[in-house]
């Protein structure tokens, strides 16, 4: 009894009301002076249980904390039907979001949860707060660790989800390509050009069991793409866990989290170890 009291607690308290920061580490296979730390921050749903306002004050404050120097929003800001939740208003997110402080960002896509209230109205909010959309475009920054194209898709089950469109704007210089899409279900249609897509939408499944796994994820293709570091075909896509809740207002082993991927050259990375020929630790991440 004690022991599915305490499971209970936190599966469904403790572990919906934290927030981490997830520290990622990938490399990149060109030469850049410094390395650039990305800030990924998806499936929000504020309104669900335990995430309100606050909690989006706290995620704001532990981002800027880490200093990134890009912020990435992938979409799912509201919430429809979660048990407990209180429905929080685009324009009141936004009004928080805003607040998010980076060298280039924050960019955002968005998700299902955000079509199916209102695409328009939640494109809007952001936007009219300094929040860019990029939905089914793209456009190249100058970061501080070198150019950089962002290509942004629109979500597989509410929007055009157009990435022959997406990527046409996409000048062929040289510049590593990031694609941003709320669903990872896309990532096999990815062409080789895009260097690293970055995904949410899963949450991670919301319960991993030992031994098991995640017995539900929000994908066609089961627990392939449910939670970070996926490599196929030489192409690399991170999913990221996300914040909030949908539907039961449960995680378990999943926590919410601010995602940083440190993105480092893997010049650099072989300059410091003294040995030109080797790595001082496999890269996660190369293109």
């Amino acid at each position: 009894g004690c022991a599915t009291l305490t499971l209970g607690l936190w599966a469904f308290w403790l572990e919906p009301a934290s927030l981490t920061l997830s520290e990622e580490r990938v490399s990149l296979h060109r030469s850049a002076n410094r390395s650039l730390r990305i800030a990924i921050l998806t499936d929000l749903h504020v309104g669900s249980p335990f995430n309100g306002i606050a909690k989006l004050r706290r995620t704001v404050d532990r981002t800027n904390a880490a200093q990134p120097d890009m912020i990435f929003i992938l979409g799912d800001l509201v919430i429809q039907g979660v048990i407990g939740g209180r429905f929080v208003a685009p324009e009141e997110i936004a009004t928080e979001l805003q607040r998010l402080r980076a060298a280039v960002g924050p960019i955002a896509v968005l998700g299902n949860h955000d079509g199916w209230f209102n695409h328009d109205r939640v494109q809007d909010a952001l936007e009219q707060n300094g929040v860019r959309v990029l939905e089914d475009s793209a456009a190249r920054f100058d970061t501080p660790a070198g150019p950089l194209w962002v290509a942004g898709i629109s979500d597989l089950w509410t929007g055009r989800h157009d990435l022959a469109t997406a990527l046409s704007a996409v000048k062929d210089d040289g510049a590593p390509v990031i694609l941003l899409t709320h669903n990872p279900d896309v990532f096999p249609l990815v062409p080789d050009r895009v260097a690293l897509t970055l995904a949410g939408h899963t949450h991670g499944g919301q319960v991993r069991l030992p031994f098991v796994g995640t017995p539900i994820v929000p994908s066609q293709f089961g627990q392939r793409f449910a939670a970070g570091h996926v490599v196929e075909g030489g192409r690399h896509l991170f999913v990221a866990t996300g914040l909030g809740t949908s539907i039961l207002p449960v995680r378990f082993r999943v926590p919410p989290a601010v995602t940083m991927l440190t993105l480092v050259s893997e010049h650099r990375l072989m300059s410091q170890s003294g040995l030109p020929n080797q790595r001082m630790e496999p890269p996660r991440v190369s293109f």
